[in-house]
């Protein structure tokens, strides 16, 4: 199997923003904590006294860029000790929702999966379920607001438990609990080395036997045995990021290759090998929710390069993986999904038909029903072609 090198990136053009804003799109991996409007986090934040790293909404959006360009998924996350702490009563966390899916409608999202830990929004007293509850209705108005504009968005909760904490058999419970009601699957967030998904065995042993579907963070700050302990223990349909499956795959020059395709002078030709965990969730199609920007800025694919370019995004497409893009924290990463799939256009030369593929991907992974997929899935292929 081959793969050729990219082009490198000239920036995406404003006329291919505004080209891929209106098509639908799907957004899987998409935290609700990493995507509030810097104006509403400084009006929750006066309201209760929290003192934020700037008063301007522009200021605060800059500081955001700023702190997550640090290389680090620790230093990255740093940032999200300011937008929970705005996000601890009922009125705000249903008003962080309704402008989350107004948000993703605005950017052509068409169904998204919102994911969030609720353990992390209790310091001023709620409850796991209020707290879940309170979501459910600020996403159910945002989409009801939407429809009143005569558009189309359906949006799903991930309920994530944290990695470093011990509520992982709590936060099943929950997430099985509200399961119909808004809930649509379960996640594990938080600090990935160290924090290996065998700790939530039992968690997800209830989850399977409740037939609630996981995706599990893994991949992104550790490498490929993370990977293989999210798909035993963690019996992940999806990866959160994932991109570090990378590291097992064997990329060697292979100038016989070259030379028996014909090669153009300026395209490198490799000779690819899949080690086990890379074929097993190639094979099975276990999907990758890949965040490019995140991904660069948390130091994901450091190993890779530095550049977008470098990113392995390109090569697992190439080589047949299912892959998604997504944006991680809009808020905290400065991103949309419309930038995100404009500046892979630009960075690999994608076409839009590419780009509409991900979106299918997407969608097939996604915890929605099938009936459901199927109806977006001819809108989505109608509006991309």
């Amino acid at each position: 199997m081959t793969a050729t090198s990219a082009p490198e990136s000239t920036g995406p053009s404003q006329d291919l923003h505004e080209t891929i804003r209106p098509l639908p799109k799907v957004s899987l991996h998409d935290h609700l904590d990493g995507g509030l409007r810097p104006s509403t986090m400084i009006e929750l934040a006066a309201e209760v006294d929290h003192e934020l790293p700037a008063d301007t909404p522009e200021a605060l959006a800059d500081w955001f860029v700023r702190a997550s360009t640090s290389g680090s998924l620790e230093a990255y996350l740093a940032g999200f000790a300011h937008t929970t702490a705005v996000m601890q009563t009922a009125e705000s966390l249903r008003r962080v929702a309704r402008e989350y899916v107004e948000d993703l409608a605005a950017d052509g999202v068409v169904y998204g999966e919102v994911r969030w830990a609720p353990e992390q929004h209790q310091q001023r007293g709620l409850s796991l379920d209020e707290a879940v509850e309170a979501v459910r209705a600020g996403l159910d108005e945002g989409v009801a607001a939407v429809e009143e504009q005569d558009g189309i968005i359906i949006v799903g909760q991930l309920i994530s438990a944290m990695r470093q904490n011990d509520r992982g058999d709590e936060i099943a419970e929950l997430a099985v609990r509200h399961r119909g009601a808004g809930v649509v699957g379960f996640d594990i967030a938080g600090p990935e080395d160290g924090f290996s998904p065998a700790r939530f065995a039992a968690a997800f042993t209830e989850l399977a036997t409740q037939m609630v579907p996981t995706t599990v963070h893994a991949g992104e700050a550790d490498g490929v045995e993370s990977i293989r302990d999210a798909l035993v223990s963690g019996r992940a349909r999806r990866l959160g990021h994932g991109v570090r499956i990378a590291e097992d795959i064997s990329v060697v020059d292979d100038p016989a290759a070259a030379e028996e395709e014909s090669a153009a002078e300026d395209e490198q030709v490799y000779q690819v090998e899949l080690g086990p965990v890379a074929r097993w969730v190639r094979d099975r199609e276990v999907h990758l929710e890949v965040c490019p920007t995140s991904n660069l800025q948390t130091g994901a694919t450091a190993g890779f390069g530095p550049e977008l370019a470098d990113h392995p995004v390109d090569m697992l497409h190439q080589l047949g993986f299912n892959v998604g893009i997504n944006t991680d924290n809009r808020l905290v990463s400065g991103v949309t999904l419309t930038g995100e799939l404009a500046l892979l256009a630009s960075t690999f030369g994608y076409e839009l038909a590419e780009l509409a593929d991900f979106q299918i991907n997407a969608l097939e992974a996604s915890f929605l029903g099938l009936d459901e997929r199927e109806a977006l899935s001819g809108m989505i292929l109608e509006a991309w072609q």
